[in-house]
C-alpha cells in the first residue's frame, strides 16, 4: 500500500475519533466494499496483442449507487484507485448527492495509443467490467486523460453487451448521447462558486484579491476563466511543464489560444516563466491547485504564501501539510467540497438520463450553484462545531452522513 490510500485512511481515523464512530463502522468505512482488478488483452494497430491491467473500486453504496471516475494512466495502481474511491465516497456525502463512492482506471499511457487502439482498449475494459456496473449499480465517468469519447465508445459497448441502450450507466458523455449541458465547465465553475462564497465569508474584494492556480487542464482553465469573469485577479496559471506569472493579471483566454498554437505556456507575452513549485509559493490571496495530488507536503507547507487554499485537484495536501497550514492560519477548502461541481453535475446528467427529459444550460448551473453554496456553509459550521480545520470538518460532516446511511441499512 503506498502513500495514497494510507492518507485517506489516516483523514478518516482522524475524523472517526473526533464523531466517536462506532469501531465496526469505521472498519466497515476502511475497504471497499468490493475491488476488482482485471487483465484484458487489446490488438494493437501491428497485428500484436498487448494485455492490460485495469481495476474498478466499489467503495461505498450505503448513500446509493458507486459513483465515480474512470482513469487511463501510467501511474494507475491499487492504492490509488482505493484512496480515490474513498474520496468519491465522502465528495458526494459532502455536495449531499445519493450516491456512494467508486473510482477505476487502466494503467496505460494513451500517448503511445493511435486512436484505433485507445478505442479497442476503452471497449476492452468496459467488456471487463460490465457485469459489475449498471445506472442503479455503479455509474462510471471521464476522469484523468479519458475523455466524453471515450464514454461514448463505453456507453455503446456496454449496450451491445446488454442488448439496450442505457445512457444512464456512464456520465459525462457528448451532449448528442445524453450528456449533460454544463457538464465540461462542472468542475472548475463549482470551485469558483466556492471562491465566491470565500470573499463573502472572509469579506475579500474581488477585484484586490490575486489567484494563482496550479494546472491549466479542464479544471484549471475553467476555474482560472469564471475566476475572472467575476473580477478576481488571476496573477500565474500552469501547464505540467510549468507556469506563467504577471503580478498585474493574466488574460485566460489569450493564454488559452497561446497554448493552444505553441503547445505549453511558458513564452506568452507579458509573464514570466516559473516553475510549478514556485508557483505554489507566490505571494498571492488564494491558491489553487488544480492539477495532480501531494503537491503541497510538509517540506513546502511552511513556504506558501497564500491566506486560503481551494483544492481543485484530488488529494493535493497531504495529511502533514494540513496540520502546518492550520497553524498557520491558512484555510483550505478540501478537494471533497472544492472539486465536487462535476460530480454534481454528473448526477444532474444521470437524473436527465433516468426522466429522458433535458434542462438548459442555465437550469444546471443554477442548480449547481444552489448546492456547491449548501456544502460550503455547511462545511464552515462544521469546522466551527468541532473546533478544528476545514478538511476534518468537511469529512466529519461526510463521514457522519455515510455512517448514518450503513446503520440505518443494518447489519
Amino acid at each position: 500500500m503506498d502513500d495514497q490510500f494510507k492518507n485517506a485512511l489516516t483523514q478518516l481515523q482522524n475524523v472517526a475519533k473526533l464523531i466517536h464512530l462506532e469501531d465496526w463502522i469505521l472498519e466497515k468505512l476502511s475497504k471497499p466494499e468490493r475491488f476488482v482488478e482485471v487483465s484484458f488483452p487489446v490488438r494493437m494497430d501491428n497485428g500484436s496483442i498487448k494485455v492490460f491491467t485495469g481495476y474498478r473500486s466499489q467503495y461505498n453504496s450505503a448513500r446509493g449507487p458507486y459513483k465515480g471516475g474512470i482513469r487511463f494512466s501510467p501511474q494507475v495502481n491499487e492504492s490509488e484507485v482505493k484512496a480515490l474511491s474513498a474520496w468519491m465516497t465522502w465528495k458526494c456525502a459532502t455536495a449531499d448527492i445519493p450516491y456512494g463512492g467508486g473510482k477505476g482506471g487502466v494503467t496505460v499511457d494513451t500517448t503511445k495509443l493511435s486512436q484505433g487502439e485507445l478505442e479497442r482498449l476503452s471497449r476492452g475494459y468496459m467488456r471487463s467490467i460490465y457485469q459489475i456496473i449498471g445506472e442503479d449499480v455503479d455509474v462510471p465517468a471521464p476522469d484523468m486523460y479519458t475523455t466524453p469519447e471515450i464514454m461514448a465508445w463505453m456507453v455503446d459497448e456496454y449496450a451491445k453487451l446488454t442488448g439496450k441502450w442505457t445512457p444512464g450507466v456512464i456520465t459525462a458523455k457528448p451532449i448528442e448521447l445524453g450528456g449533460s449541458q454544463g457538464r465540461t465547465e462542472a468542475t472548475g465553475l463549482g470551485g469558483v462558486y466556492i471562491l465566491e462564497q470565500l470573499a463573502k465569508e472572509f469579506k475579500l474584494d474581488p477585484k484586490k484579491t490575486t489567484v494563482a492556480v496550479q494546472g491549466f487542464g479542464n479544471v484549471g482553465y475553467y476555474f482560472a476563466q469564471f475566476a475572472q469573469k467575476l473580477g478576481f485577479t488571476v496573477v500565474a496559471v500552469s501547464d505540467s511543464k510549468n507556469g506563467i506569472y504577471n503580478k498585474k493579471g493574466i488574460d485566460i483566454e489569450k493564454a488559452l489560444q497561446f497554448k493552444k498554437k505553441a503547445g505549453k505556456l511558458e513564452g506568452f507575452k507579458g509573464t514570466e516563466t516559473i516553475s510549478n513549485a514556485d508557483l505554489l509559493e507566490l505571494p498571492v490571496n488564494v491558491l489553487v491547485p488544480a492539477a495532480v495530488e501531494n503537491v503541497i507536503t510538509e517540506k513546502n507547507a511552511s513556504k506558501i504564501k497564500a491566506k486560503f487554499i481551494i483544492e481543485m485537484a484530488n488529494g493535493p495536501v497531504t495529511p502533514e501539510a494540513d496540520k502546518i497550514l492550520e497553524e498557520r492560519g491558512i484555510l483550505s477548502v478540501p478537494d471533497v467540497l472544492a472539486n465536487a461541481g462535476g460530480v454534481t453535475v454528473s448526477y444532474f446528467e444521470w437524473v436527465q438520463n433516468k426522466q429522458g427529459y433535458y434542462w438548459t444550460k442555465e437550469e444546471v448551473f443554477r442548480k449547481l450553484k444552489e448546492i456547491m453554496v449548501r456544502a460550503f456553509k455547511q462545511s464552515l459550521e462544521a469546522k466551527e462545531k468541532y473546533k478544528t480545520y476545514m478538511r476534518i470538518g468537511t469529512y466529519a460532516l461526510a463521514v457522519q452522513k455515510v455512517a448514518d446511511a450503513v446503520k440505518l441499512r443494518g447489519v
